[in-house]
């Protein structure tokens, strides 16, 4: 097996959505706002190279909105997915597997993209792997979390005929477990930020290395108040943090971040303030 980061660009939240009901004074320094309060944040994915298949975890914006949508978000920087993929030796068509962790605009916008008048799938040899209680919730979205769930990110997914649903498993007392996605590899399900969110959880080079998605999208997103406004249900994200952290602080894992605009990796210390990050370091230094 060999993990790879792939890098899609980056693209400005505003920085008090992102950091919820922590002050400015104090998530300012952490990621510093330009003049209207927006953060850059990074668009990086995970390329599971393992045997004969290519897993990519998330795919970034895409490019298929229009320039009123893109002026929204500030997508910047040099990197796309297409560069990053060449970086390491490969195409788009060869990957196999394309694994969505949710369906918001900025997790799987790059998963289809425009042909003419035609929406196809950007991965034309790929299965697009979510699961059926977050795939119905995104295609029958509430009020507040239906501008992140984009129809037409979502549904010519399941009109190519290329998408299948990932089994869920419940542990013994009624919350979400674990299942099994390749030898290994395994999923862990959260729903504080959207109905049963994926995290992959690889087993690399005698270490386990988790991908956070929006559970943690950043290094600043440790402490457990610091959560975002986004999230459909924040005391639910609470509980899946300290149950997290604590667990990946006992097992040492590396946490992989998605948004995090500078740091890849890191792992965990317990300090006088709770558990923080130990080291940081990059993907490939492993």
């Amino acid at each position: 097996m060999k993990l790879y980061s792939i890098n899609t660009g980056y693209f400005k939240l505003d920085g008090g959505a992102m950091f919820g009901v922590v002050p400015k004074s104090m998530w300012n320094k952490i990621n510093p706002a330009d003049e209207n309060n927006l953060c850059s944040w990074a668009l990086r994915c995970l390329l599971i190279e393992d045997g004969d298949r290519l897993i990519l975890v998330d795919n970034g914006n895409g490019n298929k909105q229009d320039d009123k949508f893109f002026r929204h978000y500030y997508l910047h920087g040099e990197d796309s997915l297409d560069k990053s993929l060449a970086k390491h030796g490969f195409h788009r068509n060869d990957i196999t597997d394309a694994f969505l962790t949710h369906l918001h605009f900025d997790h799987c916008g790059g998963a289809i993209e425009r042909e003419g008048d035609k929406l196809i799938p950007a991965f034309k040899n790929a299965t697009y792997w979510s699961n059926k209680k977050h795939w119905d919730w995104a295609v029958h979205p509430n009020d507040r979390e239906k501008a992140s769930f984009l129809k037409e990110n979502i549904l010519p997914i399941e009109e190519s005929g290329q998408l299948k649903f990932v089994d869920i498993k419940e542990s013994q007392n009624g919350k979400l477990g674990e299942t099994s996605f390749a030898q290994n590899i395994s999923i862990r399900f959260v729903s504080g930020h959207t109905d049963n969110m994926m995290l992959p959880q690889i087993k690399y080079k005698g270490q386990t290395i988790v991908f956070m998605a929006d559970l943690l999208p950043s290094q600043g997103h440790i402490p457990i108040p610091y959560v975002m406004a986004y999230d459909m249900f924040p005391l639910t994200t609470l509980n899946e943090k300290k149950s997290f952290l604590t667990e990946a602080l006992d097992g040492d894992y590396t946490l992989f971040f998605e948004h995090d605009p500078i740091f890849e990796c890191c792992n965990l210390q317990q300090t006088e303030k709770g558990i923080r990050p130990k080291d940081f370091f990059k993907l490939e230094e492993i």
